[in-house]
């Protein structure tokens, strides 16, 4: 039988006005879906208006200004509901969903849900669960001794994946996929016997334990930052903007 990291995956990634998933806002997304190793994989984009300026320091890692996106962008809400609409299509049809750094990107697309659309992304997959692949947690924790960053772009060097355009939504979503396949033939020994459904429940306890020994390693160091041990999605906060 196919194991799971061969056979039909998507992945989602969002570009942004910046890091706070509270206040900032999706200026790009996209859903990419393969159905097998080396097959042509099938790419959903869309460029959204955010309805704000865009920092210069965002633009200048994603390269889409705010010029550009008022002139070429969509406006949020109808944007927003296509997203989900797209995701809770994969989970309809049981195909695990990659997504790196899931809280960061799933987070965004909740919030903006609950701005525009007086909607949340849980209600989304009621009917179908969604199965999600985080190669930043899948990677920490099947290779945690490893010294180093694991950003995406070290992940794709590490597992040798190509990054054609790095920080295009397109681009980095089919990296993190093609990252996820490697990683699951690499660590097969330990993955093959796991379903998507249980890795996802696994992910949840192995995202919150590396999530405390980074909050031990802020706290020991005097840093104030407060890390989420929450995955793939952080509770709605009532100050959310």
């Amino acid at each position: 039988m196919t194991c799971w990291y061969e056979g039909p995956l998507a992945a989602f990634d969002t570009e942004t006005t910046g890091v706070d998933v509270e206040t900032d806002r999706i200026v790009s997304a996209a859903v990419v879906v393969q159905d097998a190793p080396g097959t042509r994989p099938r790419v959903t984009r869309w460029l959204v208006n955010p309805g704000v300026p865009v920092p210069e320091g965002a633009t200048a890692v994603h390269g889409l200004t705010d010029e550009h996106l008022q002139r070429n962008g969509r406006w949020p809400a109808p944007v927003m509901y296509e997203i989900a609409e797209a995701l809770a299509e994969q989970a309809a049809m049981a195909r695990p969903l990659v997504v790196m750094n899931a809280p960061f990107d799933l987070t965004l697309l909740d919030r903006e849900l609950r701005r525009h659309r007086a909607s949340s992304l849980d209600r989304w997959f009621e009917g179908s669960a969604l199965r999600v692949l985080d190669p930043r947690v899948l990677d920490k924790h099947l290779d945690r001794y490893r010294k180093g960053r694991r950003t995406l772009t070290d992940l794709c060097a590490h597992y040798g994946v190509t990054l054609e355009g790095a920080h295009d939504a397109g681009a980095d979503a089919l990296a993190a996929l093609d990252v996820v396949r490697a990683l699951g033939r690499r660590f097969a020994a330990r993955l093959e016997r796991l379903s998507p459904a249980e890795l996802h429940t696994l992910q949840t306890t192995w995202h919150a334990a590396q999530a405390r020994g980074l909050q031990a390693w802020f706290t020991k160091s005097g840093t104030p930052e407060i890390v989420n041990t929450e995955w793939p999605l952080r509770p709605d906060l009532p100050a959310a903007a």
